[in-house]
């Protein structure tokens, strides 16, 4: 345990005025807060690392157990709240901050041969909201998908507020980022993947699909929906709704669709 009295404290320097930092980006780093999400980071299945961590003097006896799986190479800062909220920039009414490390990005094609004859994929467009990419990893995890793919117009998924808001789903599920969705559309084919594309004006609904193989699941943003031209390359299909309503959240149409898709 390091105490910290100060915030100007170099050896926290990583956790100043994080919402700042939050748009500014991190170098290949990230920030986490809450124990939830502290479990999972320093969990057997995360494919994250901790760097370090910065929490509330109050809250350390009752996370003594979570701490204990922590390398001697991490180093746990402690700081009363005052100081931890000057530090941040806000206030941290859970008290727990991580720095962590992502994983190495893989390609495409490397991730696809990793996964077997039966494999369901996520895969997002255009997604800038926050709390959507959250629920999108959230439900990956929940429905046992085997990656989730992200085009290059998606927000970054270890944002602080889309690690939370995925109760830490996105430090433990596979991915792939910064993919030009065409592409993306045409590897998936090529690897044997049925390409489904969600879209409110299809005319196949998601309930008649019976998935017999390899599978990819392919949504947009609330609004604008997928590029035509991706919608063109795959198989259309929508979730019939009731009258006079014709859209859901994201977030929400892809985890009904996963759960239809997957066992």
């Amino acid at each position: 345990m390091i105490r910290i009295e100060e915030p100007a404290d170099p050896r926290v320097s990583g956790f100043l005025d994080i919402r700042e930092r939050d748009l500014t980006g991190r170098q290949g780093l990230f920030v986490a807060e809450g124990e939830v999400v502290l479990n999972v980071l320093t969990s057997p299945q995360s494919l994250c690392r901790p760097i370090s961590l910065l929490i509330d003097s109050k809250r350390v006896e009752a996370l003594g157990p979570l701490l204990a799986r922590l390398g001697d190479d991490v180093p746990v800062h402690v700081a009363e709240q005052s100081v931890l909220d000057r530090i941040a920039g806000l206030h941290l009414h859970r008290g727990i901050l991580a720095l962590g490390r992502k994983p190495e990005p893989v390609d495409l094609p490397n991730a696809l041969e990793a996964m077997g004859s039966h494999a369901v994929v996520l895969m997002a467009c255009g997604i800038g909201n926050h709390d959507n990419m959250g629920g999108l990893f959230r439900n990956a995890a929940a429905f046992g998908a085997a990656a989730v793919l992200l085009d290059q117009t998606c927000c970054d998924p270890f944002y602080r507020k889309a690690i939370r808001v995925s109760v830490g789903a996105v430090l433990r599920t596979p991915m792939v980022t910064r993919l030009d969705a065409v592409e993306a559309v045409a590897t998936l084919k090529a690897a044997g993947f049925e390409v489904l594309a969600m879209t409110g004006g299809a005319s196949e609904a998601l309930l008649e699909v019976r998935r017999i193989g390899r599978t990819a699941l392919v949504v947009g943003a609330e609004g604008p929906g997928l590029p035509d031209e991706v919608i063109a390359r795959c198989r259309p299909v929508g979730i019939r709704m009731a009258a006079g309503f014709d859209s859901l959240n994201v977030a929400t149409a892809a985890g009904i669709a996963l759960h239809h898709l997957t066992p």
